[in-house]
């Protein structure tokens, strides 16, 4: 008999119940929905490091511009303390030349108290006197003269030593800031690219090396003629392509964008400077219509790119970290004049 029975109706307090239940667990997936971040497209990542390796470029170039100064106050320091060691032998060769001179007075008939003054206590306070002067004989004043223009020599050197060792501490600083900046750019980038899936990876390196052999193939194209200093510079890059990009390399395995330049060049028997910001001031400034060959490409209006022109319309460059030293499209990136060396 309990079969018939009619199923006992769910009371109107339960039914609100499940109803603002389910509600509840509706709107609480919708939140987790809106809440979770969309993953960035391939062609967004892709996006986003090229912008990082661009402010890593710039980083680099700064850090390639203090290591330069900080090699350049490195020689003068050393220049300067060999020279007042120099001088400091002079000074003492001086000094004794001038005590001989007391002594043979002492043992002739006395010697001078201007000279035995000079030669203990404070002569530097006793010389400043004209009257001083007056008592010594030709010789001596000779050197007496001679000892005064040495001690101003050495005290100008050493504080010339000293203001060039402060701005050598201040250079190694902004080096390590430089070089942390560029190297945390370059980990950002690559945490990005970590983000996307194996076969997106994948297809991203298929895309660019596609485009790489189109540009390769471009540049190619009409056999372009290369002559003189700029040709072999540029032939000499050529050697290069897919070499790696290393920031503050300048080969021979790996480069960044101004140590290939540079390293070119030096094959071809020509020393430039070492960073972007030097290279524009190297050589005659150019329009894009006037490029030949072998010709620097300088890029970006903070000009922190640089590259080879390779004609027709191509620069050969070491491009990023991703695409190492390849040919690319001279309109992929802002130009700004090219610089014949």
């Amino acid at each position: 008999m309990a079969s018939h029975r009619r199923p006992k109706q769910p009371t109107r307090a339960r039914v609100t119940v499940l109803t603002a239940t389910a509600a509840a667990a509706v709107a609480l997936s919708a939140h987790g929905a809106s809440a979770a971040p969309a993953q960035p497209s391939k062609d967004e990542v892709k996006a986003k490091v090229d912008a990082l390796y661009e402010e890593a470029e710039q980083a680099t170039e700064k850090f390639n511009g203090a290591k330069e100064r900080q090699e350049k106050l490195e020689k003068e320091i050393g220049q300067l303390q060999d020279q007042v060691a120099r001088g400091q032998d002079e000074l003492n060769q001086l000094r004794s030349t001038l005590g001989s001179m007391a002594s043979a007075q002492y043992r002739t008939g006395g010697m001078d108290q201007s000279v035995a003054l000079f030669l203990s206590g404070d002569p530097e306070t006793y010389l400043d006197k004209a009257s001083t002067l007056e008592q010594l004989s030709g010789k001596q004043v000779e050197a007496v003269q001679k000892i005064q223009a040495k001690q101003r020599s050495l005290a100008q050197q050493r504080q010339e030593a000293a203001g060039k060792l402060a701005d050598l501490d201040a250079t190694r600083k902004e080096l390590g800031e430089k070089k942390k900046a560029s190297q945390d750019k370059l980990a950002e980038a690559q945490a990005l690219l970590n983000t996307l899936t194996a076969q997106e990876r994948a297809q991203l390196k298929d895309d660019e090396s596609r485009a790489s052999r189109s540009d390769s193939d471009r540049a190619d194209l009409g056999n372009v003629k290369v002559s003189g200093r700029a040709g072999a510079a540029l032939e000499a890059a050529k050697t290069k392509l897919g070499s790696a990009y290393v920031s503050g390399a300048t080969g021979p395995s790996a480069f960044d964008c101004s140590g290939l330049t540079q390293w070119a060049y030096k094959q071809a028997g020509v020393g430039i400077s070492r960073t972007t910001y030097t290279q524009a001031n190297d050589g005659t400034r150019i329009g894009k219509s006037q490029l030949q060959p072998g010709d620097l490409v300088l890029f970006y209006s903070d000009l922190h790119h640089v590259g080879l022109y390779a004609g027709n319309g191509m620069v050969l460059h070491a491009s990023n970290p991703r695409g190492g030293v390849k040919y690319e499209s001279i309109n992929n990136m802002p130009f700004q004049f090219g610089v014949r060396i």
